[in-house]
């Protein structure tokens, strides 16, 4: 028999080496508004939402003063941040707005609807938030058939009009 991981389990946090701390941290911390939990001199921050010890760890012991992430190596794809409800995705989706932050996509996935960005790094960013489970699609059989749709951004910027 094969192993199944158990269902409670979740991702605790991703670690990122970065080039600048205090340019990752005014995009982390300040535009994100994520909070620094213990910081390490000009080496290390670890940052949370809602007092976690971190959920996203950055470094600059093998990365400082580098180059952006690579585009077309392996790696890190992006991190997901998942905000609990659509007026959340919203609010940051016009806090990015209105700082000009480029978006490289917007995507509901029927699942969930999603934002992406880079960070300053290059690193990929999804902000998103889960529909209700019973609004998710399925086929006929009852598979999950998530898609790659276009996000009515008008639409979700209304959740905070």
């Amino acid at each position: 028999m094969s192993y199944i991981v158990p269902a409670q389990t979740r991702i605790g946090h991703v670690h990122l080496k970065v080039s600048d701390l205090e340019r990752s941290l005014s995009f982390y911390r300040d535009l994100l508004g994520f909070e620094v939990m213990q910081q390490y001199g000009s080496q290390a921050v670890f940052i949370s939402a809602g007092g976690y010890h971190h959920h996203i760890g950055l470094n600059t012991w093998h990365s400082k003063g580098a180059g952006p992430a690579p585009i077309n190596t392996a790696g890190l794809y992006h991190t997901a941040i998942l905000y609990p409800t659509r007026k959340d995705l919203a609010t940051i989706l016009k806090r990015l707005m209105g700082a000009n932050y480029p978006l490289t996509g917007a995507s509901d996935h029927g699942v969930s609807e999603a934002i992406y960005l880079n960070d300053p790094d290059g690193n990929g960013v999804e902000l998103y938030w889960d529909k209700p489970k019973e609004e998710w699609p399925v086929d006929e059989v009852g598979n999950l058939q998530m898609v790659s749709e276009r996000l009515d951004l008008e639409g979700l910027l209304k959740e905070v009009e």
